[in-house]
């Protein structure tokens, strides 16, 4: 059985292909929230904060068939009114912590036949929207990212790619969508007509780490409801 490492796997998106993937590879599931439902997944599960914890607590499996990385932050806020300190903890949670993942189980992921690492950007980084200065320079930084290591780790057979969804139904968006008004004003923002599910968004993770996407790397897969290339 593959091994597939999580991280954010305490809520959300991160729970959510925790979830689907448990049923078909060993999952290790790493999170500082701790969700009670965890505990009904099939995983080995370690609370720790990816960016101040100590992972090398984690004893892990010596081949790495698949790293997600899910956590991530929405932070809008007028431009004026972002601080050096926003755009440093942004980029910590969505840049920094997936490197620091990343160089930690380079070794584990190149003793795989076929790794996969997925990442997460935004809708964002390609289409400008107001108040997303923060997030949208960090998730930019992460395509960047995405294509450069799908190249440099090619040759390891090593792929990279990431996931830039829109507004999804999740706890990270639950004060953008508190209200079936603003709810219902955010789905009309899409082409169609409503914002995403994080079940959704976990099959991807599914495909993109499965070899049904063997051939895939170095891509930014939009689920977005066609916001970021259909203007109706």
């Amino acid at each position: 059985m593959k091994n597939i490492v999580i991280i954010g796997c305490g809520q959300g998106i991160g729970f959510a292909a925790a979830k689907i993937l448990s049923e078909n590879y060993n999952v290790i599931g790493i999170s500082r929230t701790e969700n009670p439902k965890i505990e009904n997944l099939n995983i080995e599960f370690h609370p720790i904060d990816i960016i101040s914890g100590n992972l090398d607590k984690i004893t892990f499996p010596e081949v790495i068939d698949g790293l997600v990385y899910s956590p991530g932050s929405i932070n809008l806020k007028p431009f004026n009114r972002l601080s050096i300190e926003d755009f440093k903890n942004d980029f910590e949670v969505n840049v920094l912590g997936a490197v620091k993942m990343i160089q930690k189980l380079l070794p584990n992921l190149k003793k795989s036949e076929s790794a996969s690492v997925v990442l997460f950007s935004s809708v964002a980084a390609k289409l400008g929207m107001p108040f997303h200065a923060s997030i949208s320079a960090s998730k930019s930084a992460v395509e960047g990212l995405t294509k450069s290591l799908a190249a440099e780790l090619s040759a390891q057979k090593i792929r990279v790619n990431a996931i830039a969804p829109s507004l999804t139904d999740t706890n990270l968006a639950s004060q953008l969508l508190s209200t079936p008004e603003k709810r219902e004003a955010s789905g009309k923002r899409h082409p169609l007509q409503k914002v995403g599910n994080a079940n959704e968004i976990a099959k991807m993770v599914e495909f993109l780490l499965s070899e049904n996407s063997s051939w895939i790397t170095g891509q930014i897969i939009g689920i977005d409801g066609g916001m970021s290339n259909i203007k109706l």
